[in-house]
């Protein structure tokens, strides 16, 4: 999902003055790694891995086949699926190190795909097209980029006999669109947690945003997230007949505790993830928003510069716990009074705060115990926030300064989700790394006509793979 959530966070720094603006263009002739890469890439891109038509167990074969056409032997490479879940398979491979006491580093990402309806493409959306500078296809950008590159990094270090300290890791799972269905993090994490051990972990999140204008604006990294929760909100009555209403009525009741968790807002936080990020992307911009931001930051307290910050979705979001309907449904009968009537509240919640905590503030929110709340999904880990770890984020943005000179690089984070939450529950904290780049409308991932600009694959290619050596070391 990491196309969409940064485009939401990082669109109002976009929006301001920047610091510095590198080009980004259109590119050469691929280079002969480039090319067998291109062939990996359009080989997953073209695999439909969706949960409705696709088999992400046929798109890790067909990985794991190219691994060991590399040399990697049976025991490093493990495809995992359960008998209730055949087409939802994935890989763990193991590139070993030379050190016994240095612990690995994970590389994650998701092979699966939100579906797509040809009806409403332009192109047939698992066809890799190229079009003005711009690869076009179902996943092309969330997260089958990503995937290929970790795949292509331990291929290109077996042909190179390359030995790094730390044993490298990748994981590719299935399973990160679709709620509801079969995990592969959440089942490496709580089933095969020492296959997948690791010091740290890389994966979605991150990367560079464009002004739309063919100009890289920020790099950002991901640490962190929030955790997601839905509520059920429930309100009976007994009903009776609609010829003589009443006002004591299910529809209304919960109407009203709608309208009071709509009017809610949660308090101003920070930790330092968002403090750092609120006080660097502030002092980008050079605007009234950006000088609020970076108030803000500096006294959590200046009510004045929260009401200018507030003003952006994206940032209001990452100040605080959010909450809000999302679904709703009732009544049985057009001309009858409603018996039942159930809503679904959506919560993105601060680190910090657990769905407890949060169930008990809408409880005291809608003040009415006729409506009974109760958590939706039990099953998710809270999000823990790693560390600013120098020793991490230093190669980051050592090797963005090459990469991207000029351009800042800001730690953020998500208020959306990843795959990451589960490896962090697990003690794995998991960063989202910066490296290809997107545009301010999020390239269409999760919608139609999904796409990323060629240079953004290849020069993110390059960035990510030194950035792996440069941590395995």
């Amino acid at each position: 999902m990491k196309a969409i959530w940064m485009a939401l966070a990082m669109g109002a720094l976009i929006a301001g003055p920047v610091a510095a603006q590198v080009p980004t263009g259109k590119m050469g002739p691929l280079r002969p790694d480039q090319q067998r890469f291109f062939e990996l890439y359009k080989e997953l891109v073209e695999t439909d891995t969706s949960v409705t038509t696709g088999s992400c167990t046929q798109a890790a074969g067909q990985i794991a086949a190219r691994l060991k056409a590399a040399g990697f032997a049976d025991d490093q490479i493990t495809l995992f699926s359960v008998p209730e879940h055949p087409k939802e398979g994935g890989l763990v491979a193991v590139y070993p190190g030379t050190s016994s006491t240095l612990k690995p580093i994970l590389l994650l990402a998701h092979i699966d795909v939100v579906a797509a309806k040809r009806a409403d493409w332009v192109r047939d959306p698992y066809t890799l097209v190229e079009e003005n500078g711009y690869y076009y296809a179902r996943g092309i950008a969330d997260d089958k980029m990503m995937a290929a590159t970790w795949a292509d990094t331990l291929i290109r270090f077996k042909q190179a006999g390359y030995k790094p300290a730390r044993t490298v890791k990748i994981a590719l799972t299935c399973g990160e669109e679709t709620d509801t269905a079969f995990n592969g993090a959440q089942y490496l994490a709580n089933h095969k947690r020492d296959l997948i051990d690791a010091a740290f972990a890389l994966n979605e999140g991150g990367g560079g945003d464009t002004d739309g204008k063919g100009h890289l604006v920020a790099q950002s990294i991901q640490v962190g997230e929030k955790t997601y929760q839905d509520y059920k909100l429930v309100a009976t009555n007994p009903g009776g007949h609609s010829s003589q209403p009443v006002r004591d009525n299910a529809i209304y009741a919960m109407s009203e505790a709608l309208l009071k968790v709509g009017g809610h807002e949660f308090p101003t936080e920070f930790n330092d993830t968002t403090r750092a990020f609120f006080a660097r992307a502030g002092a980008a911009r050079k605007d009234e928003l950006g000088a609020a931001m970076a108030a803000l930051a500096k006294d959590p307290g200046d009510a004045r510069a929260e009401a200018i910050v507030n003003t952006d979705k994206g940032f209001h979001s990452m100040l605080r716990t959010t909450c809000v309907a999302t679904m709703i449904n009732g009544g049985h009968a057009v001309n009858a009074l409603p018996q039942r009537v159930e809503a679904n509240v959506n919560c993105r919640i601060f680190p910090g705060h657990t769905p407890a905590e949060i169930k008990d503030a809408l409880v005291g929110v809608i003040g009415n115990p006729a409506i009974s709340i109760d958590l939706a999904r039990k099953d998710k880990p809270l999000a823990k926030s790693p560390a600013l770890d120098p020793a991490i984020i230093g190669p980051m943005e050592t090797l963005s300064a090459k990469y991207f000179p000029g351009v800042p690089v800001i730690p953020s984070m998500s208020t959306g989700a990843t795959d990451g939450l589960y490896m962090s529950a697990v003690g794995i904290p998991t960063y989202g790394v910066p490296g290809m780049w997107g545009d301010p409308d999020g390239n269409g991932a999760h919608g139609l006509n999904e796409r990323l600009e060629v240079r953004s694959v290849y020069v993110g290619r390059d960035y990510l793979f030194d950035l792996v050596k440069a941590l395995a070391q």
